[in-house]
């Protein structure tokens, strides 16, 4: 399936904003639904299966944040976090929150996109093989097709699709220093911001939830003034 099928829901109360938006994304041939609160939003997701939820911080009734909370607690539909506040604590709770990405208002509409398309790149779920994508480090199992991550006992470890995307580069590229540039370009693709620091937020909420799993072990090291390295041997797993 094609990028530009993928279907978006727009959650926004600001209906200019939310009209322009969905034309936008329409022009690109996108299949877009608008919601304008929490309700509205689950009534759309009753008849509308969205591939990427773009979710406004200030809503009426329920906030983005506990939206994007709920979102997260049921499943892992990428999200988009659109607000006009442009404070790093809310960015920070975005993130948190489970959010894989953060844009603020006024945007411009080819950022827009391009962040649409980043973030539909990474989590399509028809990703076309590569080889063995299975990957075994500690007591981890990684599959990169099937999105999951296994901890010791086989029990799943909950990630954003950010976190996962994030721990897929190192997986791949174990025991080498990767700089914040590399890890956002991978990641977030060319349009990122270089002084973008979601990259480190990111590493932070990924190392707490891996090593709660296995508190014994060492996973991401921060090399001052380089980026980050990967500590774990990690071994390709057959089919």
């Amino acid at each position: 399936m094609a990028l530009s099928d993928a279907q978006i829901l727009i959650v926004e109360d600001d209906e200019e904003i939310a009209r322009l938006v969905r034309d936008l994304l329409i022009r690109e041939g996108f299949r877009v639904e608008t919601a304008g609160d929490s309700d509205a939003m689950r009534a759309a997701m009753a008849r509308f299966a969205p591939d990427l939820i773009i979710l406004d911080l200030m809503l009426p009734g329920e906030d983005g944040l506990s939206i994007c909370r709920n979102l997260r607690a049921r499943g892992n539909i990428p999200v988009l976090m659109l607000t006009a506040k442009n404070d790093d604590i809310d960015r920070v709770l975005g993130l948190e929150m489970g959010a894989d990405d953060y844009l603020t208002k006024p945007f411009n509409p080819r950022e827009l996109l391009a962040r649409v398309r980043a973030i539909l790149r990474r989590t399509r779920a028809e990703t076309q093989p590569n080889g063995n994508r299975r990957y075994a480090f500690e007591s981890f199992v990684m599959d990169l097709d099937a999105r999951t991550l296994e901890g010791p006992g086989g029990e799943p470890v909950q990630l954003t699709s950010a976190e996962f995307d994030l721990l897929a580069c190192f997986v791949e590229r174990p025991r080498r220093v990767l700089s914040r540039d590399q890890l956002l370009d991978w990641t977030r693709g060319r349009n990122a911001d270089p002084l973008d620091r979601t990259i480190d937020m990111t590493i932070s909420r990924l190392r707490k939830k891996v090593e709660a799993a296995a508190p014994a072990a060492k996973f991401i090291t921060t090399i001052r003034n380089n980026g980050y390295l990967f500590v774990p041997a990690v071994k390709t797993l057959g089919s």
